[in-house]
């Protein structure tokens, strides 16, 4: 993973901007890996902490782990819950993990809009010995990104950003459909069970979380500068509105593997 995508003012983006999870995916992953309050998660690549938070009422414990300091600084900001811990690293750290824990002490380590920045089939085997018995991985894509919904404000909303950008907008960041089934196979080639679930639910966009939503998507060399950034907004409101009512229809895509 990089260390460096996410810091400066794109993390504070991405903790105000980026959507949380509704209850259903936490009751999902309770459900696979029978989750109880004697046990404790690992959510890896965990940015700002929203999927780390969702489960945290439903475990003993859980363990966020990210390469990016400014995230952490955010995640800590945002989490009242006792039980949450923060760790600074990445998916190369995970086999340490093994040392300080010991085997079996994991219910479930999760990756939430994160897997595209790593090793999958390394991590796949790594976590492995950390699991307990039923306990396993899951893959959670929250959504497909702003600038590649089938709506016609997601498409004005890829041209202005591309125009910005220079280039045509097309990461996907692990939500289609080549990509899960990628990492469907690694799992089940890890000798996992593999299933899965799409938890789907609409809710209202503002132009600004739009526009938030992007920045926390850029790096902070892209992002516009503090007295640009009110014309960008403008531009992308423009753009949008005639498309309205702005709503997004969010597909949480969870795909498990059960040690």
């Amino acid at each position: 993973m990089t260390t460096s995508a996410f810091g400066g003012e794109v993390s504070e983006y991405y903790q105000r901007f980026r959507r949380g999870y509704p209850p259903e995916v936490a009751d999902e992953l309770t459900r696979t890996f029978t989750l109880t309050r004697d046990d404790v998660v690992f959510d890896l690549g965990c940015g700002t902490g929203q999927l780390t938070r969702a489960l945290a009422p439903r475990v003993g414990a859980v363990l966020g782990m990210d390469p990016e300091p400014a995230m952490l600084a955010q995640a800590r900001q945002a989490t009242a819950e006792p039980n949450v811990g923060w760790l600074l690293g990445a998916d190369s750290d995970v086999g340490a993990l093994t040392a300080a824990l010991g085997p079996g002490r994991l219910a479930a380590v999760t990756v939430a809009q994160a897997l595209h920045w790593m090793d999958h089939e390394r991590l796949f085997a790594a976590v492995r010995p950390l699991l307990r018995p039923g306990g396993g991985v899951a893959v959670v894509t929250n959504g497909e990104p702003l600038w590649l919904q089938d709506t016609a404000w997601s498409t004005a909303l890829r041209e202005v950003a591309s125009a910005y950008l220079g280039t045509p907008l097309h990461r996907t960041c692990g939500t289609d459909d080549a990509s899960q089934e990628r990492y469907a196979k690694a799992l089940a080639a890890a000798g996992y069970a593999v299933d899965s679930t799409v938890v789907e639910y609409s809710a209202p966009l503002s132009v600004e979380e739009i526009a938030g939503g992007l920045f926390s998507a850029m790096s902070p060399e892209q992002l516009p500068g503090p007295d640009a950034r009110p014309a960008f907004i403008e531009r992308i409101r423009a753009a949008v509105t005639p498309h309205g009512p702005l709503r997004e229809r969010v597909r949480v895509r969870l795909l498990t593997g059960t040690r």
